[in-house]
């Protein structure tokens, strides 16, 4: 099933029939940008370096197709520089909140070990961003603060198959146990060679997509669908996503999955 998200698709007849089609193999279903995601999209205190990023991240579209709406309670693991922490905050607006989940530095951690969490915190401290939070758990044992309506992941899904220790399944059914009957799962992230699994994530960063449903699908999520939105073709899978010649430019895929 591809989903193709659009601008555009105003009418009631096009949204009815988005959704009858949505269980269709193949479908192709439209979805409307919120005034919301416009409005997050278009905030003035976004920092210049986000706007710079939108062209190839395509924001609104991406938060349209993952479903993201005002009031609701979002899961986003490994926040990294807050790209879209920023554009959840301001989407799900002050009914809503964001929790952004890193794991904890260590208390005997060198110098040179990545604090996860340290610019997800600096958010959070802004007062623009009020609605969001810092959950610190190791990622063998996450959970947050309510029940969740999304669980939101892009570009490190592939990073949690090179965590010692780390059973990835058994992390996607505390992903499902954290959320509420009917959330979703939305996984973005960097496209490795079709068959490959997950033998790229240490190395080009990449993972096979349809590892990460299988993966998905045993911890007992439901697939939705997936989108085009982020794909290229001219990609050919065999470069470190953060080679110059490739780096913003990599062939990506969405997923979307749902907690029956």
């Amino acid at each position: 099933m591809q989903i193709n998200v659009k601008i555009g698709a105003s009418s009631l007849a096009c949204l009815a029939l988005a959704s009858l089609v949505a269980g269709a193999a193949g479908a192709a279903v439209t979805a409307e940008i919120s005034p919301a995601i416009a409005a997050a999209v278009a905030d003035p205190a976004r920092p210049d370096t986000d706007r710079a990023r939108d062209a190839n991240r395509k924001p609104a579209e991406t938060l349209s197709f993952a479903g993201v709406k005002a009031g609701d309670q979002v899961g986003e693991l490994l926040p990294g520089g807050g790209y879209f922490t920023r554009l959840l905050s301001k989407t799900v607006g002050l009914a809503g909140h964001v929790y952004g989940l890193a794991p904890p530095r260590a208390a005997d951690a060198s110098p040179d070990t990545p604090d996860f969490a340290a610019r997800v915190k600096v958010i959070a401290a802004d007062p623009a961003y009020a609605n969001v939070s810092v959950v610190l758990h190791p990622l063998t044992e996450i959970s947050f603060p309510v029940p969740l309506d999304l669980v939101w992941t892009t570009q490190n899904y592939h990073d949690l198959h090179n965590v010692p220790g780390l059973d990835v399944i058994a992390f996607d059914r505390r992903v499902f146990a954290a959320l509420k009957p009917g959330g979703i799962f939305f996984v973005l992230d960097h496209v490795a060679a079709p068959g490959s699994g997950d033998r790229d994530t240490k190395t080009l960063h990449r993972i096979d997509p349809e590892t990460v449903k299988r993966e998905a699908l045993a911890a007992g999520f439901v697939f939705v669908g997936s989108s085009d939105l982020l794909r290229r073709a001219e990609d050919p899978h065999t470069a470190t996503v953060f080679d110059p010649l490739i780096r913003g430019k990599t062939d990506q895929f969405m997923l979307k999955f749902r907690k029956p």
